[in-house]
């Protein structure tokens, strides 16, 4: 398991990176949802009003949790391929997060870069 400072220099990177490709996204997607990021905690909110987004990263037990599509996804770090990934099914946090944005919207030309 990461040392809490490792885990929050990952977690920092990983989630900074993702809100640079969440607003570049936002921009591209004409209202259907916008970002949000209060004090470390990302909130992406959808234009028709229909639920959230929730990704925040979890000190204590060195996670990042994403609350989307009434389902909990909590993503473990990846020491071999250096990104926070679902053991699930291996996505990394972008391609999790794009897939979810695709599936929720029905828009397949949602990208996450």
């Amino acid at each position: 398991m990461l040392d809490e400072s490792a885990f929050r220099r990952h977690s920092d990177d990983a989630l900074e990176s993702l809100k640079q490709s969440l607003i570049a996204a936002e921009d591209d997607a004409d209202g259907a949802f916008e970002f949000e990021d209060n004090n470390g905690v990302m909130n992406i909110i959808f234009g028709d009003g229909s639920s959230k987004f929730v990704v925040t990263p979890n000190t204590p037990i060195r996670q990042i949790w994403i609350s989307a599509l009434a389902t909990s996804y909590k993503l473990d770090w990846s020491e071999d391929a250096s990104v926070f990934a679902l053991p699930k099914t291996g996505e990394d946090l972008k391609t999790l997060i794009q897939r979810l944005l695709r599936e929720h919207l029905n828009d397949s030309t949602i990208t996450l870069t």
